[in-house]
């Protein structure tokens, strides 16, 4: 089971596109997991034959453990250690009632004292403003379940899309306290005049058809890939206690879910492609989180975040670095504002652009050259 976040500790398998003795080539799809954000495609990371299945669709296993295994080309089949099947008994023999089918599930007189209940039917029923107290209990011991509370409140129990959001915006609240919690965060923020990206993106735009127009997002992502070249401190992982810098920007894109919550999936090696390849990925990315079609790749190794908030969000946004990144770029609303140059003042597009920096990692100083390199990038949009 692939982790695919700080924030996930188990999945489960929801389907197997292949079967045993497939061929498999390295990014193939082979089988879908649930997490709390989203159904996610496990691919392959290398050539073979899937030679067995070891966790069948629907059980829910850590992270780390064991889905199937593939043997390499040329490799020799494992023998099967598999016991025999036991011998049919002798007609004769005596065969085994079936096993007595237990009766349903009735309410149990509940021992004196605390109210026995489990932790998310308590939440429920604080929920709903339950007393628990008051609630006839059909789990083990007399304990109240959670349709025990829905079933005394009258309510109907909560579709998946509900219980995944719920459980998506408590992880990403135990996420988010644990990153202030274990990262020294420091903030910085810049101004950057946009004009000339906007006249540029104006020309560029015009001499192209409407589905292959560029928005400001794709440059303002590439910039921030560009800029990691000149102060690689903000781009990679710290794990172990060390900051492993990466070669490449893997850079995570923050998407607001329709459902609620965030999710960050990576668009890779942003340093090497084009603007049309880099807006291509970002409405991919967008489309595909939001409609629940992630890779495991995508959500495991982002090194960077860019949280961008787009038209018709805040000025500007401070955002909370996803471990185990070191750096997060927030960039506010495009908006024009009084511009002073060369004695005059002129209104001017400009952008707020933030920093959320590790400082175990790195400092203010080579924070503010990081803005300054992306602000740089920013002025020659014909470069990027």
């Amino acid at each position: 089971m692939p982790s695919l976040g700080a924030d996930m500790d188990a999945g489960t398998i929801t389907e197997w596109r292949v079967s045993p003795g497939a061929q498999v080539r390295k990014g193939d799809v082979v089988a879908v997991v649930e997490t709390d954000k989203a159904d996610i495609e496990v691919e392959v990371f290398e050539d073979g034959v899937l030679e067995e299945i070891v966790v069948p669709a629907g059980r829910k296993v850590p992270v780390g453990t064991v889905l199937a295994r593939i043997r390499a080309p040329g490799e020799a089949a494992a023998p099967s250690e598999a016991p025999a099947p036991p011998a049919a008994p002798p007609v004769s023999e005596a065969v085994a009632p079936p096993p007595e089918v237990p009766p349903p599930a009735v309410p149990r007189p509940r021992p004196p004292g605390r109210v026995r209940a489990s932790p998310a039917a308590r939440r429920r029923a604080e929920e709903l403003g339950v007393d628990l107290a008051a609630v006839a209990g059909t789990g083990p011991e007399g304990a109240v379940t959670v349709a025990d509370v829905e079933r005394a409140a009258g309510a109907a129990p909560p579709s998946r899309s509900e219980r995944r959001q719920a459980e998506l915006r408590r992880r990403i609240g135990l996420l988010m306290a644990r990153s202030k919690r274990e990262i020294p965060h420091y903030y910085l923020e810049d101004e950057i005049d946009l004009g000339p990206l906007a006249a540029w993106l104006a020309r560029e735009n015009e001499r192209r058809p409407v589905t292959r127009r560029l928005l400001p997002a794709a440059l303002l992502v590439r910039a921030v890939a560009l800029a990691t070249r000149e102060v690689p401190e903000m781009n990679g992982v710290f794990e172990g206690g060390a900051f492993r810098p990466s070669a490449s920007a893997h850079v995570g894109i923050a998407i607001s879910l329709r459902t609620g919550g965030l999710i960050a999936p990576a668009i890779h090696d942003v340093q090497d492609r084009g603007l049309d390849e880099v807006m291509e990925a970002l409405r991919d990315l967008v489309v595909r989180a939001r409609r629940g079609t992630l890779r495991a790749s995508e959500m495991s190794d982002p090194t960077i975040t860019v949280s961008n908030l787009g038209e018709t969000g805040a000025a500007r946004v401070y955002g909370v670095i996803y471990p185990p990144q070191v750096a997060l770029v927030g960039f506010g609303r495009i908006r024009e504002r009084p511009w002073a140059e060369g004695g005059a003042v002129t209104a001017r597009p400009a952008v707020s652009v933030t920093l959320s920096a590790d400082h175990r990692v790195s400092d203010g100083h080579r924070g503010s050259l990081f803005l300054a390199a992306i602000a740089r990038r920013l002025s020659r949009p014909e470069e990027l």
